[in-house]
């Protein structure tokens, strides 16, 4: 289940900057080399996975895809997508996408979608022992 799609990546970085990330070959074609795309988009799709695995089921509905996921996962292909190094930009929005994934791990962001039960630990839930309190209007004459 791919959380950004050729067609949106299309759309959101431009078939003139694909054509130069993805035409690898000896004599260049000026097309977009599909195969490299989708090599790409895999490996974030699996990077993205890893992060959300623990507290969201997977695989997500094509169409329940949170946008917040398509354009982390749109900063990680691109980047992948580099064979050097990449503009400082992409770089920066590498990083934000990782720390946003790591954000969505640890639960201090939350996904629209529908989450994984946490695990039960066995135990019954909070237990009180109550004592004997040592202040009464008895022992507190003279006092009050």
């Amino acid at each position: 289940m791919p959380y950004i799609t050729f067609t949106q990546l299309e759309d959101r970085f431009g078939t003139e900057l694909l054509v130069t990330l993805t035409d690898r070959a000896q004599v260049p074609s000026g097309m977009v080399d599909p195969d490299v795309i989708e090599r790409a988009l895999a490996d974030t799709d699996s990077l993205v996975n890893g992060y959300i695995s623990a507290r969201y089921a997977l695989p997500i509905a094509p169409d329940a895809v949170p946008p917040l996921l398509t354009d982390v996962a749109g900063a990680i292909a691109i980047y992948k997508l580099h064979t050097y190094d990449p503009d400082p930009k992409i770089i920066r929005d590498y990083e934000m996408a990782l720390a946003m994934l790591r954000k969505i791990s640890e639960g201090s962001m939350r996904l629209s979608i529908a989450g994984v039960a946490a695990e039960d630990t066995g135990g019954s839930g909070a237990r009180l022992t109550d004592r004997e309190r040592p202040l009464t209007n008895d022992n507190l004459k003279g006092f009050i």
